[in-house]
């Protein structure tokens, strides 16, 4: 629930906390530390965006960066999948959602799932990003030159290699999904920006996690402030 304002109503426009500080600290972290690790590693697998070295000025510079910026979009992941991993394990309820996948596409959501604080398709999307990113630092450390390589053989290397790349495209294909439903989810952004959102929207999308997590709370606080 936010705390921006002493509750005595429950409203249509209440705002109620969705997104923690750190939650959301994390969150940018990895969105700098992806862009950054995504344009560096394109331009190493793809010969025509070679240019996007420009950014970092030139391609030792990248080729040094690339592997830090990766191990520090791990980490915010990390933080973030330890912070949320609970409302993403599937329940019996979800199956809601993909028996009305048709409806969940043409945006009539709310008419046929029950959710969480995550849908299905959210909880889907959080475990192919924490097997991505699992694979791409585990093979990313086999390739780094400078430190590992080294130790293992050349099959490892292309092996290593070859679901690296694999990897990176489900993260990135992934990314893009969630970018989609960020943008296609009014108030999404505005949530995981500023931390909060309103209870109508809570209700529209997420009503299991209204009624059985966020109203409790809510109620609890009027009646502590209409008490004082």
């Amino acid at each position: 629930m936010s705390k921006q304002e002493k509750l005595t109503e429950i409203t249509p426009d209440t705002k109620i906390l969705r997104h923690k500080f750190p939650a959301r600290v994390a969150h940018w972290f990895l969105v700098i530390a992806f862009f950054m690790t995504m344009f560096t590693g394109v331009a190493f697998f793809f010969p025509d965006f070679s240019w996007l070295h420009e950014i970092l000025g030139t391609p030792q510079l990248a080729r040094a960066v690339h592997p830090f910026t990766g191990i520090i979009m791990f980490i915010a992941f990390i933080i973030m999948a330890f912070i949320y991993a609970h409302h993403n394990i599937p329940e019996k309820n979800d199956i809601r959602w993909a028996k009305g996948i048709v409806e969940v596409l043409k945006g009539n959501e709310h008419d046929v799932a029950y959710n969480g604080k995550y849908n299905l398709g959210q909880k889907m999307l959080f475990w192919t990003l924490i097997l991505a990113m699992v694979t791409l630092l585990v093979t990313g450390l086999i390739m780094w030159r400078k430190y590992f390589s080294g130790y293992f053989s050349v099959t490892t290397l292309r092996i290593a290699i070859l679901l690296h790349a694999a990897s990176a495209f489900a993260l990135f294909t992934g990314i893009l999904v969630h970018m989609y439903m960020a943008f296609w989810v009014k108030g999404s952004i505005r949530a995981m920006v500023e931390g909060w959102v309103t209870v109508r929207w809570a209700k529209k999308h997420h009503p299991k996690w209204y009624r059985e997590e966020v109203l409790p709370e809510l109620e609890k606080e009027i009646k502590k402030n209409t008490q004082a």
